[in-house]
């Protein structure tokens, strides 16, 4: 039997007088270099600093002492058998529920403990960001600080939309973390995240911002993650994501994990201008009480822009208007495209949901938006709906390729309450025309923004647009802007 050692084939009990020996005084030497090292550990270090070598110690020993760890507990409902605190599987709940003598209802009652993290954001006032999902339904919150120290917490406010909420406690020296400026960051840039992961105490991982404006973990929140692959465990929600100067660049939130819940590379965190915004809702209101601009909006894809002869322009296309909404008021009307808010580009019809999503109500906002090939500025009060959702993002029906085939048509003159455009009067339910949302009912006004009055009218404009055709409706006294082919 042979071994193979760095390219020298040797029979074994010659290879082993050879490596044990060359073992040994490996370790030595090791040894030897740490002992040398122990007593000028710090001074290397300065040495490395001095000579510009990379370290995140200073950062994190500056910061470090504004990321708290959340204690939180929770009431089980009444007979929902626990132990140590955790709720017993289904199997055994049903087995002791069989026998009313282990059902103790003048006893403790039964708590689930909960954890996660914390940043302290406002020092002098003692406020904490964390998430929502962390201190959701808690019946105790403690905030408990890296040199030892606890408090009970108040709870400002919450919003689960966004996954963010605000606490106060009442401690002294407390220490904060500043606001990153979120335009500056870009994919690439380095970032730590620190948190509590696991329980085990506070950890700093290291990583890059992967990617930016992530969303769809939930179509129903406002979302515009920030990417990383620094390491977010359990425990980390609600932790720091902060750049290399300290700055708060995100709060993380959630991460894509396999079956075991660990770290696969993958984690979110809530941008710092959201939180911002999200803040000032709850330290005044306790709740974010959302604007509604009253629009129904779809991105603008390459096809619609070539339908529409939007170039190479971006933003989000009004769909249809609400009656009564500020968005009536202020004269926006079906197919313009919404381009800007507030003096800021839009990119697509998600960002201007957030963005809109996050102004209080009553704000005025200035609208720059494309009308037929025209640039037009408006002015829009935003409202509010019972912090309902601000302008629906409508769902992907796209275009379908069967056309018009599965709707009947007929001049609405032809119609006993008389006026023009075309009458739909019936849609298979599986044809390509309900899949875009064409309704018994509807009247078509308009192709592609070119008025239609006939039935003739159609049949042209829809044979000249080729592709995509944007179809305006009348329904139930307002207009919808619906995308076919």
């Amino acid at each position: 039997m042979t071994n193979r050692i760095a390219g020298f084939r040797a029979p074994l009990p010659i290879a082993r007088a050879i490596v044990q020996p060359a073992i040994a005084w490996g370790l030595v030497a090791t040894a030897a270099l740490l002992l040398a090292l122990a007593g000028q550990a710090r001074a290397a270090s300065d040495r490395a600093l001095a000579a510009g070598l990379p370290t995140l110690a200073p950062m994190l020993e500056e910061i470090s002492g504004a990321v708290v760890e959340i204690v939180t507990e929770r009431e089980l409902p009444a007979r929902q058998f626990s132990f140590g605190g955790n709720e017993l599987p289904e199997g055994l709940r049903r087995y002791f529920e069989r026998f009313p003598e282990f059902d103790m209802p003048n006893g403790p009652q039964p708590r689930r403990r909960g954890a996660g993290s914390g940043v302290i954001v406002d020092a002098d006032a003692g406020h904490v960001v964390t998430n929502h999902h962390v201190i959701n339904d808690a019946s105790s919150i403690t905030v408990r600080l890296g040199d030892g120290r606890s408090a009970e917490a108040e709870l400002i406010g919450s919003d689960a939309r966004t996954d963010l909420a605000l606490l106060r406690i009442e401690l002294d020296d407390l220490v904060e973390i500043a606001f990153a400026d979120i335009e500056t960051v870009r994919v690439g840039d380095f970032v730590v995240a620190i948190g509590n992961p696991f329980g085990i105490g506070q950890t700093a991982t290291s990583g890059i911002v992967s990617a930016l404006g992530r969303a769809g973990l939930n179509s129903n929140n406002y979302e515009d993650f920030i990417q990383t692959d620094a390491a977010i465990n359990v425990g980390n929600s609600g932790g720091a994501l902060v750049d290399l100067e300290g700055n708060l660049v995100g709060v993380n939130t959630a991460i894509i994990s396999g079956s075991g819940g660990g770290n696969n590379g993958i984690g979110f965190a809530v941008p710092v201008d959201m939180v911002r915004a999200v803040l000032g809702h709850l330290e005044r209101d306790g709740e974010v009480r959302r604007g509604l601009l009253g629009v129904s909006i779809a991105d603008v894809t390459p096809e619609v822009a070539e339908a529409f002869g939007l170039g190479g322009e971006t933003g989000a296309m009004v769909m249809a208007v609400s009656p009564g909404s500020g968005a009536e008021a202020a004269g926006v009307e079906v197919s313009d495209v919404i381009v800007e808010l507030a003096g800021e580009g839009i990119g697509n019809a998600r960002e201007l949901r957030n963005r809109v999503g996050l102004l209080r109500q009553g704000d005025e906002v200035e609208l720059a938006l494309l009308r037929g090939g025209n640039r037009i500025e408006l002015e829009a009060v935003i409202g509010g709906a019972d912090g309902s959702a601000v302008a629906g993002i409508t769902g992907s029906r796209g275009p379908q390729s069967a056309g018009f085939r599965g709707a009947l048509l007929r001049d609405a003159g032809s119609n006993l309450n008389g006026g023009s455009g075309v009458e739909v009067t019936d849609v298979g339910e599986r044809s390509g025309a309900w899949s875009a949302g064409l309704r018994p009912g509807d009247v078509i006004i308009a192709v592609n923004r070119n008025e239609v009055a006939s039935l003739a009218d159609f049949n042209e404009l829809v044979e000249d647009a080729g592709g995509l055709v944007g179809i305006t409706v009348l329904r139930e006294g307002r207009e919808v802007l619906l995308l076919m082919r």
